[in-house]
Formats: structure tokens, C-alpha cells, sequence
């Protein structure tokens, strides 16, 4: 095939017949497989490019669907079944409470499981990050955002506290008390009664008196120590810094602001129970 090429910007055309050739028989005279075999696969494509990719045949959640005869695209729950992980036969380890024998759930001083060195450094991790900034380490409830106009967190070793059974502990960080949040989203079931076992640890040890030391062991006292390294005298008598907000004093029959219930010592929670809850252990 003679092509005539006049000027830039004209069309191809053969000399003899003066006809534009076409592109498909031009490359494949000039060797343009290549050129017919990506049309093809192209055509191919165009023809398997179905919606069924794009409009799945699915339900989405909170749609109507066709499928069911209510139209609901979420199904309810079967009944009687219970999620995978969710069964908690163990009531009290997950509660902190049992069946009282009058009639309410109440508190008691049990650990669901055993106590080891394991538990109790598991304890003192997450009470660390967790309750210090208002308990402080040693628990007197002069933490550092107290010191900096908080309201008084607990003092941990007090009459009150030392009295309460361990897994009231457990109840509070499940369920909050007064201005304390709760921690369940933060602390598992585990972690809130190993942080529990560690609070009982922390008040044995700050109230641990010489005749506590094994025999044969040298007492030093804490003052002493902190000299030769260095420190300063913090083993001083708990202050409550000034800086830290008073509450009122509370009316007979009410309780403190922001503070719940009127009287915290008592142990009992005045929830009637629908359900009986398994003896703690079982």
C-alpha cells in the first residue's frame, strides 16, 4: 500500500485508490497483533463487567430486606442461646456480689480464685496507671490531681475501707462510686478483683507492725532509708493539701455531694435479685 503524505495535518490516503485506510487493516499489515489481541481482551472485559459486583446480594445492617417475612434485614437473637464468651456461670466473679440470705445481693471477702505473686503484680500494673492519679501509691487518697483541686479520693487505709469486704472493691471500679467513674471498659473481670487483692496487700502493708517481720529480719524504718538514698522526708504523717476541695458536711439522712450512698460503711447492696446467683467459687 503506497501512502501519500502531503502536509502536517492531512489525511492518510493511498495513491491509487485515494481512500483513508482503515486503522485494523493498517496494523495488521505494519504487524499489529498486539493492537487486536488488547481489543479483544477489552471486549471481553466490557462483556463480563456485570452490577453483581457493585449491587451484592446482601443484608446491610439496619435495611429493610425481601428475605424474611417481618422485611427486617437484622434477625433477633435466638432464644435461649447465649454468645460465645458470654455465659459467666461464675455470678460472683463477674458481679462481686451473692445471694444474701435476705433476700438482697451483698458483698463478700472472697477472692473468686487464687491469690498468687502473679495476681498481686497484675494489681499493683493496673492500679498504678489507673488509680493512683487520685488514691496516690500507698492509697491515702492524695493523689496528684487531688493535690491540684480534685475532689478527696478515698483513703484506702481508713476504718471505713479497712472494714469493707474485698470484692466491694470489685463493685466500685464495676459500677462507680460518688465522683470515681467506673472502670469496667478499662479493667477486665480479672484485672478489677487482681487490682482488689492488691488493695488488700497495700492497706496489710502500710499498717504492718514490727511483730508482722519475720524473726531474724533487721527493721529499718522507712525515714531511715529514704535519708541514705537521697530523698526527701516523705515518710511524714498524710496531709490533705489545701488546695484540695471540701465537701459539706452531710445531713442526716442524705448524702455528701457529689458522694453515694449516705452511709458507706454498710457492706449490703439493696438490690433485690432476680435471680439467685451461685454460691461465690462455684
Amino acid at each position: 500500500m503506497n501512502l501519500n503524505y502531503r502536509d502536517r495535518g492531512s489525511v492518510v490516503r493511498d495513491r491509487k485508490t485515494g481512500r483513508v485506510p482503515h486503522p485494523f487493516a493498517a496494523s495488521s499489515r505494519m504487524g499489529g497483533k498486539p493492537l487486536a489481541f488488547a481489543a479483544a481482551a477489552f471486549v471481553l472485559l466490557i462483556a463480563g463487567c456485570r452490577q453483581d459486583m457493585q449491587n451484592q446480594p446482601k443484608i446491610i445492617p439496619q435495611r429493610g430486606s425481601e428475605m424474611f417475612a417481618d422485611h427486617r434485614g437484622a434477625r433477633p437473637q435466638v432464644a435461649e442461646t447465649v454468645a460465645r464468651g458470654q455465659l459467666h456461670e461464675d455470678s460472683y466473679f463477674y458481679t462481686g456480689v451473692i445471694q444474701g440470705a435476705n433476700g438482697y445481693r451483698e458483698e463478700q471477702n472472697v477472692m473468686p480464685f487464687p491469690v498468687t505473686m502473679d495476681v498481686l503484680a497484675r494489681g499493683q500494673e493496673r492500679f498504678n496507671i489507673y488509680c493512683t492519679p487520685c488514691h496516690s501509691r500507698v492509697g491515702n487518697g492524695v493523689g496528684a490531681i487531688v493535690q491540684r483541686g480534685y475532689k478527696p479520693a478515698a483513703n484506702l487505709h481508713d476504718q471505713v475501707r479497712l472494714a469493707q469486704p474485698i470484692s466491694h472493691y470489685f463493685y466500685v471500679m464495676t459500677h462507680g462510686y460518688g465522683s470515681m467513674p467506673d472502670y469496667s471498659a478499662q479493667l477486665t473481670p480479672a484485672d478489677r478483683w487482681a487490682v482488689a487483692a492488691y488493695v488488700r496487700a497495700l492497706q496489710l502493708s502500710q499498717a504492718a507492725t514490727p511483730a508482722d517481720v519475720p524473726s531474724g529480719v533487721t527493721i529499718r524504718s522507712l525515714k531511715s532509708l529514704a535519708e541514705e538514698e537521697g530523698h526527701p522526708e516523705y515518710a511524714q504523717p498524710w496531709a490533705l493539701p489545701a488546695t484540695a476541695v471540701q465537701a459539706y458536711e452531710p445531713v442526716a439522712g442524705e448524702g455528701m455531694p457529689a458522694m453515694a450512698p449516705a452511709n458507706p460503711a454498710d457492706p449490703a447492696i439493696k438490690i433485690p435479685a432476680t435471680k439467685p446467683a451461685p454460691v461465690a467459687g462455684h
